[in-house]
């Protein structure tokens, strides 16, 4: 995505104007036939409104390269377009601008855009907008005091008001935990609370600080098309998605968060729009159902075969500053800490439509993007800001956006599952470890069992786990498959790295992801707290968690490891500075014995059983029950 960047404001107009809510960097604009009689932005004049005089005058800016004319309708004219409200082009041709006067600041006013004498368009950059055929399904509960839709209008119409209720942030002292301790928890607002709503998801934070997560991942919360959706269907970029709840309700999530120790990562879209952003609109051909060749974000067809919505341009110069903006303005007015960005692989212009393996193959201009957003990104705020990518290239590219700074995903869900059902034959877990990947460090590589993404493993643990022949043992029963998603925790988070869990899989969640429709809600099943198998689990995610983040065997960077990662039984050895650690657990259905290489000798204290054995040579033969897993330590683990 692109952004536009801004002149510095004056000394003069920083006396008159309210804050603005985007600030933005020069950069180059493509540049059409010079328009005779244009009149330049004043300075200062920021994309979409730009509050001056107090809140009482507005100037609205659009881009809109090659429209022959654009006004601004809304209830301060009773949405006529009067010569007055025409906007004045600016001499490169890319921009529309015009003051509205005589407003009162502390009104809501509902507008849209004219162009062209037939199209109507909300403001891309508006931080609300209103929809006349969902927002009558959000609770007063939810968003008190929601603004009516205007009577006689059509489509998406924006939202603006000088003075807003103000959020007074409480926490100012947060520090982002280190990428290496990382435990990040993926959730999706409306299956995570059946109200769906910032408030209670705030009033449920110490079920998340009880567990010992360190970050929380938010599914896409910017304005997406309707209300009953995942988010990755996005429309407008600036606004967050009034199903949740008000802005105030999210800061004050955020604040919250901070509070107890928690980051917050932005699950952001930039890979595509759907078909009610108003820059979609602006350039489509209808006949074709396309985006025309002359939009200055989208490409008219996508360049991969996994796209959705209408693909963003990502070496167009448009597109640079407007997805720089996007970054900046949740930086700057949520404090959020990291984004995940989705379908990253996406952001090529190299034509692989029909061929996946050749999209995932190493592509330098994809990597040229990716470190120019990084840098940006970086330039806006230094302080550890996580910028993780949904990729899954090839190990060369992953590896040089790594070396960079960046973050990328590394899903095991179907070695993890694998293992779980007691399927050891195609279990093998090599790809949990960072030097498989050629990566030099672990600070960079995000694993996990499972996302939003992926089958959840104890649904596919109850309905296709393995079951022995010889003693009636079955993966299937849930008080096994409870077990047995504690031995694969076991490896997941000892393991060095960065983590990630999705939404109650800590609680051993056996619905199906595609129960209701791959996309349709979910019941979250608080109840499930409820049961003692269940909590144990819980109790267990806890318990591992903490252990990685307190003890520095599993993130200095003095750690050796090496992994027996294949076949039944699997082992990891982990050795450091006044600490040693060996994890052992067997995946099959049957009893296993293997031989298992100490780093020392002597004893060894069990983390999740607190008992003890001695090892007096360093290859130790162990005999292990289905399922079974133990965590040793040369010295107690805190």
């Amino acid at each position: 995505m692109k952004n536009i960047y801004l002149l510095l404001i004056t000394a003069t107009l920083l006396s008159n104007m309210a804050c603005s809510k985007k600030s933005v960097t020069p950069d180059t604009q493509p540049t059409p036939n010079p328009v005779v009689n244009g009149k330049d932005l004043p300075a200062g004049a920021v994309d979409g409104v730009t509050y001056i005089n107090s809140g009482t005058s507005v100037i609205f800016n659009l881009y809109a390269p090659g429209k022959k004319s654009v006004a601004v309708i809304g209830e301060f004219n009773n949405w006529q377009a009067d010569a007055k409200y025409n906007m004045y082009q600016t001499t490169d041709g890319n921009r529309w601008w015009v003051q509205v006067d005589n407003l009162d600041p502390n009104k809501e006013y509902a507008y849209q855009y004219l162009v062209d004498g037939n199209l109507k368009v909300a403001d891309p950059y508006c931080e609300k907008i209103l929809d006349p055929n969902n927002d009558q399904y959000i609770s007063t509960d939810v968003y008190p005091n929601l603004k009516a839709y205007p009577a006689g209008q059509t489509g998406n119409v924006s939202v603006m008001q000088a003075n807003q209720p103000v959020y007074n942030w409480k926490n100012s002292t947060f520090t982002r935990p280190d990428k290496k301790n990382l435990v990040v928890y993926e959730l999706h607002v409306r299956d995570f609370i059946a109200t769906h709503s910032y408030k209670t998801l705030k009033d449920t934070l110490s079920y998340l600080s009880n567990l010992g997560v360190n970050a929380i991942e938010l599914m896409p919360i910017n304005e997406f098309e309707g209300n009953d959706s995942w988010g990755y269907n996005p429309s407008f970029y600036f606004a967050p998605d009034k199903y949740y709840g008000t802005k105030n309700d999210l800061k004050a999530f955020i604040d919250e968060c901070h509070s107890r120790g928690m980051a917050v990562i932005l699950d952001m879209v930039l890979n595509h729009s759907f078909g009610q952003s108003p820059m979609v609109q602006l350039y489509f051909d209808q006949a074709a159902q396309k985006p025309l060749a002359s939009n200055p974000w989208y490409n008219p067809d996508p360049t991969h075969p996994y796209n959705v919505g209408y693909q963003f341009n990502h070496q167009s110069a448009a597109t640079k500053y407007f997805a720089k903006n996007v970054m900046q303005f949740w930086m700057k007015q949520y404090k959020i800490d990291g984004y995940r960005f989705d379908l990253a692989k996406g952001f090529t212009q190299k034509n692989n439509l029909n061929d996946v393996a050749a999209w995932g193959a190493y592509d330098a201009s994809r990597v040229a993007i990716w470190k120019d957003y990084n840098s940006y990104i970086q330039s806006v705020d230094a302080n550890n800001f996580y910028v993780i990518l949904e990729n899954f290239a090839s190990d060369q590219e992953e590896k040089e956006l790594a070396d960079n700074g960046m973050m990328t995903w590394n899903n095991l869900n179907y070695a993890f599952n694998e293992s779980t059902m007691g399927w050891v034959g195609t279990s093998g877990l090599g790809r949990l470890f960072f030097s498989t990947h050629t990566f030099t460090q672990p600070d960079n590589i995000v694993t996990y069992m499972e996302s939003h993404d992926e089958e959840r493993l104890m649904y596919k643990n109850e309905t296709f786990g393995n079951t022995s022949g010889a003693n009636g043992y079955t993966a299937r029963n849930l008080a096994t498959a409870l077990k047995r998603q504690e031995a694969a925790a076991a490896f997941l988070f000892s393991a060095p790295g960065p983590k990630m869990i999705w939404e109650f899989g800590e609680r051993g969640y056996d619905i199906s992801i595609d129960n209701g429709g791959r996309l349709g809600d979910k019941p979250p099943h608080w109840e499930y707290m409820n049961d003692p198998l269940r909590k144990n689990l819980y109790n267990v995610f806890a318990k591992l968690i903490k252990m990685k983040i307190n003890n520095p065997v599993f993130t200095t960077s003095t750690m050796q490891y090496t992994a027996s990662a294949t076949g039944a039984v699997k082992s990891t050895t982990l050795t450091s500075t006044g600490v040693n650690v060996e994890v052992i657990g067997n995946f099959d259905v049957n009893v296993q014995s293997a031989t298992i290489t100490f780093p020392t000798t002597g004893t060894y204290y069990d983390y999740m059983t607190g008992t003890t054995i001695n090892v007096p040579t360093p290859l130790y033969t162990v005999s292990l029950n289905p399922g079974e897993y133990h965590i040793y330590s040369s010295a107690v683990l805190k």
